[in-house]
């Protein structure tokens, strides 16, 4: 139980409500145990009668007694299992409230690296099946080990005093479910991990089938995803079976010990009572009772092992990614100067570790406070890794990035991110209105900020002619829009924001030459005084920039306004002719 060693933080957290859970868990034990006794005197009670040592009269009066006790305490423990349940099963519940939220806000400051190497539905199987399976420790796993250990502390003692032998025979096949129960449970643990990785293989494939759905059917590979989802779920039915027939041994052995137990007591009962070892029937009934009431705890016993073990699978899971630490931090921030937008890199390069292709070599270049400068350059040639490195989304292997002569890691992560507005190649829109879609710019936008923003992005009278207007659902990554203007709302959630920096990359590919122009007039408007960096493709969006960096391999090849670049050979000369000629 290593993993589950995170969890005890949470638990202390709550330690006053399991601390409750734990006293009234006792009491309803204590409570419950009342009714063997009393029964066993009732007993006695009618052994007495039909001796003649007590009347009819006095008979009945004590048996009404005895039931109003047991049917009082018996009350009593139902209420206290009840307010038991309340506490603990409750205290589970806040866990996994908190534990959802470390793994989210954990996930969140974890470096875009992290998200390239490992998949969606994996992280999202452990923020929620994981979590569930921790959850289920954290509350029934305590809450009936609880009761277990209550009844086992009381019971067994109690039964000793009343009659020793007869507990000593009663106990003796406890010791061989002890082993049992451990010998199984460590094939538990092999098999439950077994099932959390397929788990996290099957929500994978899901999520990733679904959200790809357009090419699916564009292919025509709805038989071949058919096929490949029963292979999984075939698997899946495998994985689940080895487990299941683990489990299966758990019930069937632990009721056989303890229909043993009731046959032990019986017949060494009978013997003791015909022996006159013991002077009452009514002792080898509150015995079978006693047995009986232990059937349930010992029964939950493998249960509470299968339940362990997958939040001991569970927690490992979960461990270790929150054991990662983000490779981009704010360990040397030690700023909080207000970002004027000027950006410099300082023989910078940069080799992405996971393909090792070499996207900048020792890149100089200054764009000034205020000034519009533009990339372009062949695909791969390193434009939008210049934006990531200006954003601190992943760090140069070599040189320094500057914002206004400081180095960016000596900001602070939300300062840096806050002075800047980015719109990505991928148009990413979340499934919300679109009014909250272009709101993520600025959370507390009012709706006149949100429509100038959408007028600006040239996409207001689009959203207007939609029924619901700014209060369209979009769907899952925007899909109820055209490409077009999927990247005017984005363009729209980056003018709201009004920051000191504007980073544009590629943003207009998916728009008409007139909107374009509309679109770039505004820019130019709204970014006078800001730093703005436009990465594209078309002469047409670049060509009134102040100046333009030509992009080969990692390099900058070339550089200038417009009209200096086209009457000078090369990269933009050559597209300049291609596009002019097209």
């Amino acid at each position: 139980m290593k993993a589950l060693k995170y969890l005890n933080s949470f638990l202390l957290k709550y330690w006053k409500k399991l601390l409750v859970g734990l006293v009234i868990t006792i009491s309803a034990r204590v409570f419950s145990l009342f009714m063997p006794s009393y029964i066993n005197e009732s007993i006695q009670v009618i052994e007495q009668y039909f001796r003649n040592e007590i009347s009819q009269a006095e008979a009945k009066q004590m048996l009404l007694i005895d039931i109003g006790i047991i049917v009082g305490t018996t009350l009593i423990a139902a209420i206290l299992t009840f307010l038991m349940r309340q506490y603990i099963i409750n205290v589970s519940r806040y866990i996994e409230y908190d534990l959802k939220n470390t793994i989210y806000d954990h996930y969140q400051i974890l470096s875009s690296s992290f998200y390239k190497k490992n998949r969606v539905g994996d992280l999202m199987n452990r923020i929620s099946e994981d979590v569930s399976q921790v959850r289920m420790y954290a509350g029934p796993a305590i809450m009936y080990g609880l009761q277990t250990l209550t009844l086992f502390v009381i019971l067994i003692p109690l039964m000793f005093l009343k009659a020793p032998d007869l507990a000593l025979y009663t106990i003796l096949p406890f010791p061989l479910l002890s082993f049992l129960i451990y010998r199984i449970s460590r094939l538990i643990h092999v098999r439950s991990t077994a099932v959390q990785t397929y788990l996290s293989t099957l929500s994978t494939f899901t999520q990733e089938r679904f959200s790809g759905i357009a090419i699916v059917k564009a292919y025509h590979l709805e038989q071949k995803i058919d096929q490949d989802m029963q292979a999984l779920a075939e698997e899946g039915k495998q994985t689940a079976m080895d487990l299941a027939k683990i489990n299966a041994w758990f019930f069937p052995l632990m009721l056989l010990l303890i229909g043993a137990s009731n046959i032990i007591v019986m017949y060494v009962g009978g013997r003791m009572y015909i022996d006159g070892s013991i002077d009452s029937v009514g002792l080898i009934a509150e015995f079978i009772l006693y047995v009986n009431m232990l059937t349930w705890p010992v029964t939950v016993v493998g249960w509470l092992t299968s339940i362990i073990q997958r939040a001991e699978v569970s927690q490992e899971r979960i461990n270790d990614f929150l054991q990662i630490q983000p490779e981009i931090n704010d360990h040397l921030a030690d700023t909080q100067l207000p970002i004027q937008g000027q950006v410099e890199f300082n023989n910078v390069s940069y080799k992405y570790p996971d393909t090792g292709i070499q996207a900048l070599k020792n890149v100089n270049l200054k764009i000034r406070s205020g000034e519009t400068v533009a990339l372009m350059g062949k695909t791969g040639a390193g434009k939008s890794t210049v934006i990531d490195l200006i954003t601190r989304l992943i760090e140069p292997q070599e040189g320094t990035v500057l914002i206004d002569g400081i180095s960016i890691n000596n900001y602070y992560l939300t300062e840096l991110r806050t002075s800047m507005g980015v719109v990505p190649q991928d148009s990413f829109l979340f499934s919300d209105t679109i009014e909250n879609n272009i709101r993520f710019g600025k959370l507390n936008a009012t709706e006149e900020e949100i429509e100038n923003a959408a007028r600006l992005a040239d996409v207001h009278q689009n959203i207007l002619d939609f029924p619901k207007g700014y209060q369209t659902l979009l769907g899952e990554r925007g899909i109820s829009l055209s490409g077009g203007q999927k990247q005017r709302v984005s363009i729209a959630r980056a003018m709201i924001k009004e920051p000191q920096i504007f980073l544009f990359d590629d943003c207009l590919s998916a728009v008409d030459t007139e909107t374009e122009e509309v679109i770039l007039g505004n820019i130019k408007n709204q970014s006078k005084e800001k730093t703005t960096l436009i990465v594209s493709h078309r002469m047409a969006t670049v060509k009134h920039a102040d100046r333009i960096l030509v992009l080969d391999e990692g390099q900058i090849v070339q550089e200038g306004t417009h009209n200096e670049l086209i009457s000078s050979p090369g990269f933009y000369q050559d597209l300049y002719q291609e596009q002019l000629n097209g």
